[in-house]
């Protein structure tokens, strides 16, 4: 014997209306709140107050995947206005490969002893190790600044932030860098934990200690 199934909606009008509610609630786009004014107060204040830092030295760990190629190992880097000396090494500790630059020019050698040079950083590490380190703009935005910053410039675009006024995401220069710890350095509250991506790079940067940070 087959027992007849009872509608579940007794009236056509309830299912309409139900049919109604669930359009409406999926019709509806999220709207992002926008920022509030004093966050972007907080936000102008932070970039003026790290705007002038020339220098810094950092210990951490970096991540870099592309094309089927990548590395991951632990980054040494000394940070001045025109110079910058960087030092990867491998999990197991060994050094893989150090990156010289100065104003004319940049260096890399590897473990192996062999040196290559170019004029600038991108170019000789995606030769030399199959991968785009984008240390032109990388010093500015592991100090969670946009590249070129002055205390001239007004309110970021393709920039977000937090209630604090420290950025949660940039848009620059093809890449996309987003932020997600904060600790304090030597009165500066500065990044620990970096994404970046561009079109054919995924670059994780977490930083375990700052030093030397200076004018």
């Amino acid at each position: 014997m087959i027992t007849a199934i009872k509608p579940l909606f007794r009236t056509p009008w309830l299912l309409l209306g139900l049919l109604s509610l669930l359009q409406a609630c999926t019709g509806v786009p999220s709207i992002k709140p926008a920022p509030s004014n004093a966050s972007q107060k907080l936000n102008q204040a932070h970039l003026k107050h790290i705007a002038n830092i020339q220098h810094f030295s950092l210990k951490g760990r970096i991540g870099i995947q592309t094309e089927g190629k990548g590395f991951s190992g632990g980054l040494h880097w000394q940070h001045h206005t025109n110079d910058d000396d960087i030092a990867l090494y491998s999990p197991l500790g060994g050094q893989v490969a150090s990156i010289k630059k100065s104003a004319e020019k940049v260096i890399l050698a590897d473990a192996n002893g062999n040196s290559f040079s170019a004029n600038d950083a991108e170019t000789l590490t995606q030769s030399a190790l199959g991968w785009q380190l984008p240390l032109t703009g990388l010093a500015d935005w592991s100090l969670g600044r946009p590249s070129g910053y002055t205390t001239q410039d007004s309110t970021l675009q393709n920039s977000t932030w937090d209630e604090r006024g420290l950025l949660t995401t940039l848009h620059q220069d093809g890449w996309k860098i987003e932020y997600q710890n904060y600790s304090e350095q030597n009165g500066y509250l500065l990044p620990s934990k970096i994404f970046l991506k561009s079109d054919k790079v995924n670059l994780k940067l977490l930083v375990e200690t700052w030093d030397n940070i200076g004018y």
